[in-house]
C-alpha cells in the first residue's frame, strides 16, 4: 500500500472510530510493534515490568511483523475501529503520521491530558528533534533510536601496522588506511556498508551539514524539494564507486545492505558501518577478532564537518477512538518507559540510544561505558554539535519509496551505466515526483 494512501486511510478511519468499550478493573493498553527476535523479548521483559509494578493497567504487546507491515495492520484496524492505543512507527514514517491529523493523539497533549510529568529537554536534542512539529511540540514518544556508526576489525589493523585503538577520523584516512590493510593482506577489502540511503547520503548530508531537502529538510511543509544532488554529496558517490571498482569498498546489497555483515563477520572486510543498535549482533559475530567503534568519517574540506548524525530506528504513536480512562494509562506506561532505569537497560541490551540524559547518566555511573569500551560512540556522535536545520533529521511524504530509488539510482552508478552527477539529479527528480504526489493527496 503507497503510504500516501496510508494517510487519507488514517484520516477518513478517524471520522469513524468509536470510543472503547468500559474498563475491567485492569485497563488493557494495547501496544502493536514490529520487533521480534531477541529485541521482542526484550520488549516484553519491560512491559512485563510495567504491568507488576502497579494494579491499574496491563500493557499488551502484539507483534505485527516489520515496520511496514505494522503500520499498515494499524491502518486497516483503524478502519474498523479496531485500532490499538499505541503503534510502533518507523521514523521514515513521520512525515505519514504527521500529516494523519485527526488520527493521531499527540504525545504532548496526551500527558498534558493525563497529568503525567513530561519535559521534552530531558530527551537527547538530535531525538527529540526528530519528532517535533515546527512550534516544538512532541507528536511521539521516542522509544528505539539508533544512528549509525564505524565497526572495525582491531586485530586486521595490527596486522597492518595501523593503530587498533585510533579508527579513521577522515575519509581521506579510512582510503589511507584500507590500502594499508589490503597491500598488508591482513583483509581483503577496507569497508563494507549497511543501508546506502540511511548511512551513507542521509547521515552523510547530516554529519557534513548539508540540505538533504529544502525547507528545513521537509521539517518546514509539504513544499519540501530533495537537495541531495549537492557537490559534497556527488563527490561522496563518486568516490564510493572508485573504491568500489579499486576492491577497497564491497556493496552489501539495497534496503538494510544484508550482505554487509557477512563481509565484516568473515574478516573479508575490515571496516563496517552501520547502525548503533547492531552492536550486540556485531560483538557476538565476532567470534575470532577484538572490534573497535568510532565515529562515521568526514571529509575534511567541507565546511561545517562534522556536525552531528542522526537517528533511525522508531517511535510510539498514540492513536485516536479510545476513552480517556484508557488513554491515562498510555500516559502512565509512557512516563514508566523513559524512566531513567527502563531506558538504560533497554540501550545497554540493544545498543540503541538512551533517549534521555538521565538514561545516559546511569549508564555512566553504572560503569557500563568502561565495560564496555566503544558503546558510547553512538551518543557522542549524535549530540557531537547542537542540530542544525541540516542535520535534525528528515521529513518527506512518501520517504519509504524514496529510499528505493536511492537504492536502485545508487546500483546505476555502481554498473557504470550513470555518473554519480546523473545517479544524484535523477534520484532527485524521481523523489520529488513522489513528495509532489503526496502534497496533492493531502492537501487542505
Amino acid at each position: 500500500m503507497a503510504y500516501r494512501n496510508i494517510v487519507a486511510g488514517l484520516v477518513a478511519a478517524a471520522a469513524m472510530a468509536g470510543t472503547s468499550t468500559a474498563a475491567l478493573a485492569v485497563t488493557e493498553i494495547a501496544w502493536w510493534h514490529a520487533m521480534g527476535g531477541e529485541l521482542g523479548a526484550k520488549l516484553e521483559e519491560i512491559v512485563a515490568g510495567y504491568n507488576a509494578s502497579q494494579g491499574d493497567y496491563k500493557v499488551v504487546p502484539v507483534y505485527k511483523g516489520n515496520y511496514a507491515e505494522t503500520m499498515t495492520a494499524a491502518i486497516a484496524a483503524f478502519r474498523a475501529g479496531e485500532q490499538p492505543h499505541i503503534v510502533q512507527v518507523f521514523e521514515v514514517g513521520t512525515g505519514t503520521m504527521m500529516a494523519a491529523k485527526g488520527a493521531i493523539y499527540p504525545v504532548y497533549q496526551l500527558m498534558a491530558d493525563a497529568g503525567e510529568p513530561f519535559e521534552p529537554k530531558d530527551y537527547l536534542p538530535a531525538v527529540v528533534g526528530y519528532y517535533t512539529d515546527t512550534d516544538g511540540n512532541m507528536l511521539s514518544m521516542p522509544f528505539n533510536s539508533s544512528t549509525p556508526v564505524l565497526y572495525y576489525n582491531k586485530d586486521v589493523f595490527a596486522k597492518a601496522g595501523l593503530d587498533p585503538e585510533t579508527p579513521p577520523k577522515t575519509w581521506e584516512e579510512l582510503e589511507q588506511f584500507s590500502a594499508k590493510i589490503m597491500d598488508s593482506g591482513a583483509a581483503k577489502c577496507g569497508f563494507t556498508t549497511g543501508w546506502i540511503s540511511w548511512v551513507q547520503l542521509e547521515n552523510f548530508s547530516a554529519w557534513h551539514n548539508q540540505p538533504i531537502g529544502t525547507l528545513e529538510n521537509g521539517f518546514g511543509g509539504l513544499k519540501t524539494e530533495l537537495t541531495v544532488n549537492g557537490p559534497a554529496q556527488v563527490k561522496h558517490w563518486t568516490n564510493l564507486k572508485k573504491w568500489q571498482d579499486a576492491g577497497v569498498f564491497q556493496y552489501g546489497g539495497p534496503v538494510g545492505g544484508n550482505d554487509a555483515p557477512p563481509k565484516f563477520y568473515a574478516q573479508e572486510c575490515a571496516m563496517y558501518m552501520n547502525s548503533s543498535a547492531s552492536r550486540a549482533g556485531v560483538v557476538a559475530n565476532a567470534k575470532d577478532f577484538q572490534v573497535g567503534m568510532g565515529m562515521l568519517p568526514y571529509y575534511a574540506d567541507v565546511d561545517g564537518a562534522p556536525q552531528n548524525s542522526i537517528i533511525g530506528g522508531a517511535t510510539l504513536w498514540v492513536l485516536q477512538g479510545k476513552a480517556d480512562a484508557e488513554y491515562k494509562g498510555v500516559a502512565n506506561f509512557f512516563s514508566y518507559l523513559s524512566s531513567a532505569e527502563v531506558q538504560a537497560a533497554w540501550h545497554q541490551a540493544t545498543g540503541y540510544l538512551p533517549i534521555t540524559q538521565a538514561a545516559y547518566d546511569l549508564s555512566k555511573s553504572q560503569g557500563f561505558y568502561e565495560k564496555n569500551p566503544g558503546a558510547d560512540v553512538s551518543i557522542e556522535q549524535i549530540t557531537f554539535k547542537a542540530p542544525t536545520a541540516n542535520s535534525k533529521g528528515l521529513r518527506f511524504g512518501s520517504y519509504v519509496q524514496i529510499r528505493t530509488i536511492i537504492d536502485e539510482e545508487f546500483e546505476q552508478l555502481l554498473s557504470g551505466a550513470k555518473t554519480a552527477q546523473q545517479a544524484l539529479d535523477d534520484l532527485v527528480k524521481r523523489g520529488n515526483v513522489l513528495i509532489r504526489e503526496f502534497e496533492k493527496a493531502n492537501e487542505g
